[in-house]
C-alpha cells in the first residue's frame, strides 16, 4: 500500500495541505454549497464502493481501480452513505455553515460506547491533538449499514478543516 501523498516531514500524518491536493477533496468554494463529502483517501488501493454508493454519481474511482476517488463537489448532495461504506474510514461530510459560528462535521464511528445525542466533547484534530470543544447533534444508523454509525459533531466554524474526531 502506497500513499500518493508525501507526509516525511509529519511522522505519517497528512496535512491539510497535503489533502487539499488529492482528487477527493473540495475546492473553498465548495463549502458554501451545504453539506458536502470530504475525501480523505490518499491510498493506492483497490476499492471503490464509494463510487458505487454514490447514486449521484458525485464519487469516481474508474479504471484502474487503484485511483483515488474523485469528487464532483457539483453533484454531491452530502446524503452520508459514502461515509459507513469506506473500509478505510476517510470520508466525512461537512457542513461548514451550519449556522453563523458553527460548522457540523458528520465522521464515521465504529467505537463502543456511542456518544449521546447533547454530549459535550473533545474535538480531536487529524494529530489526535484536542482544538476545541464540540456538541454531538446527530448519532446516525443509516439502512445497510451493519457496524458504523455516523455521528454529527457541531463545532466552532474556524475548525471544520481540521475537526475530524472527538472523545468523552
Amino acid at each position: 500500500m502506497k500513499s500518493k501523498v508525501s507526509n516525511k516531514s509529519n511522522a505519517g500524518i497528512i496535512t491539510l495541505g497535503e489533502f487539499k491536493k488529492i482528487p477527493g477533496y473540495p475546492e473553498e468554494d465548495d463549502f458554501s454549497k451545504g453539506p458536502i463529502a470530504v475525501i480523505e483517501c490518499d491510498q493506492d488501493i483497490p476499492c471503490n464502493p464509494c463510487e458505487e454508493i454514490c447514486k449521484y454519481g458525485a464519487i469516481k474511482v474508474g479504471k484502474p481501480i487503484t485511483n483515488l476517488p474523485v469528487l464532483d463537489a457539483e453533484k454531491c448532495r452530502g446524503c452520508l452513505k459514502c461515509i459507513t461504506i469506506c473500509p478505510g474510514l476517510c470520508i466525512f461530510v461537512v457542513y461548514r455553515d451550519y449556522t453563523d459560528k458553527t460548522s457540523l462535521i458528520y465522521i464515521p464511528y465504529e467505537f463502543s460506547p456511542l456518544p449521546e445525542k447533547n454530549t459535550y466533547v473533545d474535538v480531536l484534530n487529524r494529530r489526535g491533538e484536542k482544538i476545541c470543544k464540540g456538541s454531538i447533534r446527530k448519532v446516525i444508523k443509516l439502512a445497510g449499514s451493519n457496524k458504523t454509525f455516523v455521528i454529527g459533531m457541531e463545532i466552532p466554524k474556524k475548525f471544520y478543516n481540521t475537526a475530524r474526531h472527538f472523545e468523552f
